[in-house]
């Protein structure tokens, strides 16, 4: 049982090597790395530290136990060729949802989804989408997420604007 209730937070520059180790982590359990694991986590790291940026299109969100980084969850937002349809011309793309094999199955990749979700900036949002595990699957659908194939989908429930969300 973990000691002390997890917190969720917007990722920043500073998180990135914890979130770099995370990402290592999640990728290199589904096949023998090609990179060198030090080579692989200053290079994910410098690429993680230069999108959290707050003016840039990806958005992260951490979950804290203890001071550790124990999970994250990523979003990439996708601009849209403007439409005179009325149709929403911005995507959210959900990636590296991660959590620590120790906290799961303890709410914190519901915590972090919920977080995504909630936040302002996915709120103008006209769909968001991702490509998930058949183990993750029943998750998603809890929150909302639907579709047959290997993208699903969460539509909210009202028109989305055509600008960007903050």
């Amino acid at each position: 049982m973990p000691s002390s209730p997890c917190a969720v937070r917007r990722g920043v520059p500073s998180d990135a090597p914890a979130l770099a180790r995370l990402r290592y982590a999640l990728r290199a359990a589904l096949d023998p790395a090609d990179e060198e694991p030090a080579a692989f986590l200053t290079r994910c790291r410098d690429w993680m530290a230069d999108r959290l940026r707050p003016d840039g299109p990806w958005r992260c969100w951490v979950a804290e136990r203890d001071g550790s980084i124990v999970g994250a969850i990523w979003l990439q937002v996708v601009e849209k060729i403007p439409n005179p349809l009325g149709e929403g011309e911005w995507h959210g793309y959900i990636t590296n949802f991660f959590v620590d094999e120790r906290e799961r199955g303890e709410g914190v990749g519901s915590a972090l989804l919920t977080a995504l979700v909630c936040a302002p900036e996915t709120q103008g949002l006209d769909a968001l989408f991702l490509w998930p595990t058949d183990r993750s699957r029943t998750l998603y659908r809890r929150f909302g997420f639907d579709g047959a194939g290997g993208v699903i989908e969460r539509r909210p429930a009202a028109g989305a604007p055509r600008r960007p969300p903050a």
